[in-house]
């Protein structure tokens, strides 16, 4: 039995299409939707429509067809812990804008069903989404302001948990598990998919940066608060708030090693895309736990148009080794897009690129980004071989690397 496809009016309504066939999306590649590749729409997932995409399906010779050119694709937004292996099927008319930050994901009707092109990669309860956004969430968080008055990163990440609704910002004030801490309002990298800025004449951005450098005490505070009372605490550098966290080290490194000298509790983790190698020695050396390092590729040309980074490749590799000679937890935290890091030639340089930078764990994160905008940046490549042969390929040569969604309490 064929998965049939969904579409949407203007308005946003959503109805099926009885009578077509689901088709997908790998890269730029318009493939079939098949019942192998697809699982029961997640707990927490959400429905959108795309704007300006008249939908593509197949009739029942298989040949693809363009509904009306006001009906458009409908893409499922996954929840924590699943990776989608199929984009959404659609056509992008010449001079339509780019799609907002989210990660679409090829979805379809099974039996009156909704189904998702995806794999569920981790299975954490901490991250259900009925852990948030509770009816006692701005309680908590006048609770913490008050423990914490005065504290500029405690107001930021206030609006954080209540108006853009991140978990880790608002594990601080629940005072339990990984929780986030800005730290940088400046990059050294400008990534095509940056969730925290973007110029106005592109997409705007679901959430806002961070609009100073806090102090070494503000720092430390927070730290202090949540590491001593928080069940398997983790405090995280490196939020979709900011820019690259290692390059406010010199204030971080000694709020680390204030609160070393006081408490052994929990982790300290840094999310990063580890170019700036000299900032993670010394934040290694100060007692960082683990580091999750951000990367699209391992090739330096894709690498590079993504990022545009003020560093090359290299560095992050040397950044990986040391912090993991260090006894360092390493993950990376793949940026994953179908029908690009499962490319040919990609997963050959993952190959390589792991057999000489061996890492702990890698974790999945859909990338939220215009399908159309970002292939059209990145250069062109080879014959994508699926997300989940993509992974098969990894673990089969690397057996030892864990594949996961999510920073995990590791001390």
């Amino acid at each position: 039995m064929s998965l049939v496809p969904l579409y949407a009016d203007t308005a946003g309504a959503i109805y099926d299409a009885p009578g077509y066939r689901a088709l997908a999306r790998s890269g730029a590649q318009i493939v079939p939707l098949d019942e192998a590749a697809v699982i029961p729409l997640p707990e927490g997932a959400d429905l959108v429509f795309l704007p300006e995409r008249p939908v593509l399906v197949a009739d029942k010779k298989g040949r693809q067809e363009r509904l009306a050119s006001t009906l458009y694709a409908v893409a499922a937004l996954l929840p924590p812990g699943y990776t989608r292996t199929l984009l959404p099927a659609f056509e992008r008319p010449a001079g339509a804008g780019h799609l907002p930050l989210f990660g679409y994901t090829a979805v379809a009707l099974k039996n009156g069903e909704p189904v998702v092109a995806a794999i569920r990669t981790d299975d954490n309860a901490k991250w259900n989404p009925l852990r948030y956004n509770t009816d006692d969430l701005a309680a908590k968080v006048a609770a913490v302001k008050a423990a914490l008055p005065g504290n500029r990163v405690v107001e930021h990440l206030a609006n954080c948990a209540l108006e853009w609704h991140c978990a880790t910002a608002q594990n601080l004030f629940y005072r339990r598990w990984e929780a986030g801490l800005p730290v940088s309002p400046v990059c050294n990298a400008a990534c095509l998919g940056c969730i925290s800025r973007q110029p106005a004449e592109c997409c705007p951005s679901p959430q806002d940066r961070i609009d100073f450098a806090p102090t070494t005490e503000e720092i430390a505070q927070i730290m202090l608060f949540h590491l001593e009372q928080a069940p398997e605490a983790i405090i995280s550098f490196g939020q979709g708030c900011e820019g690259e966290p290692s390059l406010g080290f010199e204030r971080t490194v000694p709020a680390m090693r204030q609160v070393r000298e006081k408490t052994k509790r929990g982790m300290i983790n840094i999310n990063s895309n580890a170019g700036h190698t000299e900032a993670i020695r010394a934040l290694t050396d100060a007692g960082l736990d683990s580091m999750r390092v951000s990367i699209i590729s391992a090739r330096e040309p894709v690498y590079e148009a993504y990022y545009r980074p003020a560093y090359k490749l290299a560095a992050v590799e040397e950044s990986i080794r040391y912090a993991r000679s260090k006894g360092v937890f390493v993950s990376l935290n793949l940026l994953t897009f179908p029908g690009l890091n499962d490319r040919e030639e990609e997963v050959a340089a993952w190959l390589d690129f792991l057999g000489r930078t061996p890492v702990d764990m890698i974790q999945f994160r859909n990338l939220n980004m215009d399908p159309d905008w970002l292939l059209g940046e990145l250069p062109a490549g080879g014959q994508p071989i699926g997300i989940a042969n993509w992974m098969q390929a990894i673990k089969a040569a690397h057996p030892a690397i864990e594949l996961a969604s999510f920073t995990h309490f590791v001390k």
